[in-house]
Formats: C-alpha cells, sequence, structure tokens
C-alpha cells in the first residue's frame, strides 16, 4: 500500500481522535451551558451543521486547489474552532461556543474525504483496501479520543477548559503531517468536460443505494451515539463509564475497517451493506433490554459494527457511480446527505431521548436501519426488469 495512504490514515485517526473527544465532552457542556434541556445538544448538532455547510464547498475546492491544499485549510479552520471553544469555556457563552463547534464542524468536513484520496492514491484493485486502511486510522482514535477526554477534562480551572487545548494541538499536528503527504494535484483526479446536471446524479440507482446506505448508517449511528451520554448519565453512570462505552463503540467502528474491504470484494459490497442494516437492528434491540453498563456498552458495539459494513461499502459503490468529470459534484452530494442526516439527528438526539427514552428512542430506530434493504431491492428489480425488457442480441 502507499505511503500516502498510511500517512492519510494518520490523518484520518487524528480527526476521529477530535472527533471522540468532541462526542464524550459536547453533550455534557451543552449540559452545563445550555439555557434548557432541549439544547443540550445543540453543540453537537452545530458541529453536524458545520459539517453539512463544509461538503459542497470542500469537494469543489479540492476538485480547484487539489486535495493537499483543501486538507490543510480544513485543519485550519478545525484549529481556529477550537481556539474560539477555549474562549467560550472562558468566559461561560453558550452562543460563543456553539460557534466554536460549528467551525470544528467546517474542518471536520473538509477531512471527511480522506477517504476519497485515498481511492485515487492507491491503484484501482487495492480501492476497497485503501479505504478500509484510511478508516482504520480511527482504531488509534478510540483509544487516543476518551484517554484524551478523561485526562484533559480537569485539568484547569475551568472544566473541559484542556479538552479543546488537547484538540487545538491534534489538528495542528495533522497540519504537520499533511505537509509531509504528496498528493496528486487536482489535474490528475478530477476529469475535465462537461458534467451531468445535479438532478441526472442523485437519480441514478447506483447513487441512490450508495447514499441510502451511507445516510441510514450514518444517521442511525449518530443519533443513538449522541443520545449515549446523556442516556446513561440519567441511568446513574459516572462519566468514566460513558467514556469507556463510546471508546469500546469507536473500536467496533473503526477495527472491521481492516477487513471490510476485503469482505466487499469477495461478497460484494451490497451483502455487506445488508449485514450492516441487519447489525444495526441487533442493535436496538439489545437496547431494548435494561440500562446495564453491559446493555450500553453491546449496543453501542454493535452500533458501530453497523456502521462499518453500512458506511464503507457505501463508499466504494459511490466512487462506480461517476465518471471523474462528475466526481468533485457527486462527492459533494453524496456529503452533503449524509452529513445534512447526521446534523438532523445530532439536533433531534436530545429531545428524543428525553421524551422517549432509551429503549424507545432506539426502537423508532429499526425500521429506519432496513431502509438500504430496500433500496438494493428496488434497483435489483430495475436492472431485472430492464433485462427482461432489452431485445435479444443477434
Amino acid at each position: 500500500m502507499p505511503l500516502t495512504v498510511t500517512l492519510l490514515s494518520l490523518c484520518q485517526a487524528l480527526l476521529v481522535t477530535g472527533n471522540v473527544l468532541l462526542i464524550a465532552v459536547s453533550p455534557l457542556i451543552g449540559a452545563s451551558l445550555a439555557p434548557s434541556a432541549s439544547l443540550f445538544t445543540a453543540p453537537v448538532a452545530t458541529q453536524w451543521l458545520g459539517l453539512m455547510c463544509a461538503t459542497i464547498p470542500a469537494s469543489l475546492i479540492m476538485a480547484r486547489l487539489g486535495r493537499k491544499r483543501g486538507f490543510m485549510l480544513g485543519n485550519i479552520v478545525g484549529l481556529v474552532g477550537a481556539l474560539v471553544a477555549v474562549q467560550a469555556l472562558m468566559s461561560e457563552r453558550f452562543g460563543l461556543f456553539l460557534l466554536a463547534t460549528w467551525l470544528i464542524g467546517i474542518g471536520i468536513g473538509f477531512g471527511q474525504l480522506y477517504r476519497f484520496a485515498a481511492v485515487e492514491a492507491a491503484p484501482a484493485h487495492l480501492r476497497d483496501r485503501a479505504i478500509g486502511l484510511v478508516m482504520g486510522g480511527g482504531v488509534l482514535a478510540a483509544f487516543a479520543g476518551p484517554w484524551l477526554a478523561r485526562v484533559s477534562r480537569e485539568l484547569g480551572e475551568v472544566p473541559f477548559l484542556g479538552s479543546f487545548a488537547g484538540l487545538a494541538a491534534i489538528y495542528a499536528l495533522a497540519l504537520v503531517v499533511l505537509i509531509l503527504t504528496q498528493l496528486p494535484p487536482a489535474s490528475r483526479t478530477h476529469g475535465e468536460g462537461t458534467a451531468l446536471p445535479m438532478g441526472r446524479i442523485v437519480r441514478q440507482p447506483g447513487f441512490i443505494v450508495a447514499v441510502s446506505a451511507a445516510m441510514v448508517g450514518y444517521g442511525v449511528m449518530n443519533l443513538a451515539m449522541t443520545a449515549t451520554p446523556l442516556a446513561m448519565a440519567g441511568a446513574g453512570h459516572d462519566f468514566n463509564h460513558v467514556s469507556m462505552t463510546i471508546q469500546w463503540h469507536v473500536v467496533a467502528m473503526f477495527l472491521p475497517s481492516f477487513f471490510t474491504g476485503h469482505l466487499a470484494t469477495r461478497f460484494g459490497a451490497k451483502r455487506i451493506i445488508v449485514v450492516g442494516c441487519l447489525l444495526l437492528v441487533a442493535s436496538a434491540l439489545v437496547a431494548q433490554l435494561g440500562i446495564s453498563l453491559a446493555g450500553f456498552n453491546v449496543a453501542l458495539m454493535l452500533l458501530g459494527l453497523g456502521w462499518n459494513f453500512t458506511f464503507l461499502p457505501a463508499t466504494g459503490l459511490l466512487t462506480e457511480s461517476y465518471r471523474p468529470v462528475d466526481k468533485a459534484r457527486t462527492q459533494a452530494a453524496n456529503e452533503f446527505f449524509v452529513f445534512g442526516t447526521a446534523a438532523t439527528t445530532a439536533l433531534l438526539a436530545g429531545p428524543l431521548v428525553s421524551g422517549l427514552g432509551w429503549g424507545m428512542l432506539n426502537l423508532v430506530l429499526i425500521p429506519v436501519a432496513l431502509v438500504p434493504m430496500l433500496a438494493i431491492a428496488w434497483q435489483r428489480h430495475r436492472q431485472q426488469h430492464a433485462s427482461l425488457e432489452a431485445p435479444p442480441r443477434p
């Protein structure tokens, strides 16, 4: 595997380390600063909103300036956001903290394209393995993120101030790694010519299947994950238990990445997506068994596996659905739909877990988790119908 893919994996690890740190502390900061309980998860929602706002500009910027400059720009914005968060915590200003998480989200939005850069840096036959290796960088983050959350929580007089100082250091380190990473210019990764209208891009069956799998995988996972710290705190579990549960959830999200690509190549991406949907359903069913620490751990690990087996194969499917000239716009549309869903679920997590409770919230997610399976069946039906209508070859 090229050195570039390995360095991108390290950048992904740093990105996810910061994400895990934010998952652990942002809802708790929201609970201490927000004027009402309905806004406890608003910092998580504004982070995802920033990510959603970045999706389309990030792809278009990289099509013009190249991946390397785009990733560096994203890290700089994230670094500024972390510094704004420090100021917000020192002054106890909830609105300023929301601005900080929005800026951090923009930085994360640029970083979500690391997986596509890996596809461009690897030979075609190693596409799925390259995606898996880059996403597998999150395994390091699974341990570094919660550890950083625990040790930095009380470093200063202001709770969680050290967490965002650590986040700033993470973004600075990622900038150094990117400086050392050789990425091809935009002229080699994005084709020239007349691009398809956006309406035709989003109506393609391959695009619909890939995006539905990624949207559901990310949406179901993010809603349950964002609600977890609040649900666990309400059940009497302390912060260390919360951070450990999130840690093993992130391990389950990223550890399979080292072989998910191989499985997708051998058995087909769509079959792996079906397995991912069933794992999401299993997570929701385990959540019905109670609010014990073991119950939360098992449910969140199944949730992480379900995300991996839906999101990663969906990325591979997406790369098969466009021409080089349509790459930037197709990737931008995909990221907008997927992370727009993530932003919505983050905003809904607090009110839903407060109003429905942990068990009922997960019960509602079961039919949603089955949507990609319906999309795959629809595409298969279309293909069979088209083959029947095709005139016989002479």
